[in-house]
C-alpha cells in the first residue's frame, strides 16, 4: 500500500473530502459510488463497479428485479438453465 502523504479531518458528520488529486487518478466524478471495505485496522475505499450478479462481468448489464443481470446470464434464465 502507497501512502500520498494527505491528511484530511473528518468532520461532525462523519465526512471527509477526497482530494482532486485522487478523484482525477481514480476516474471519481459527483454523484459516483465508492465501496467501503474494512481490513483489519484499516478503511478501504474503492470506486463502485456494477457486475452481474451471477459470473460479475461488466458488459451488457440490464437491471432484473432490481439486480445487474448481464445478457449471457439473462438469456440463460428465459431458457430455463
Amino acid at each position: 500500500m502507497k501512502s500520498t502523504g494527505i491528511v484530511r479531518n473528518v468532520d461532525n458528520l462523519g465526512r471527509i473530502v477526497l482530494p482532486i488529486e485522487i478523484r482525477r487518478v481514480f476516474d471519481l466524478a459527483a454523484k459516483d459510488q465508492v465501496e467501503i471495505y474494512t481490513d483489519n485496522d484499516m478503511i478501504i475505499l474503492k470506486k463502485f463497479e456494477r457486475t452481474c450478479v451471477f459470473c460479475k462481468s461488466h458488459e451488457d448489464l440490464s437491471d432484473f428485479k432490481g439486480r445487474a443481470v448481464c445478457a449471457k446470464c439473462l438469456e440463460a434464465l428465459n431458457k430455463g438453465e
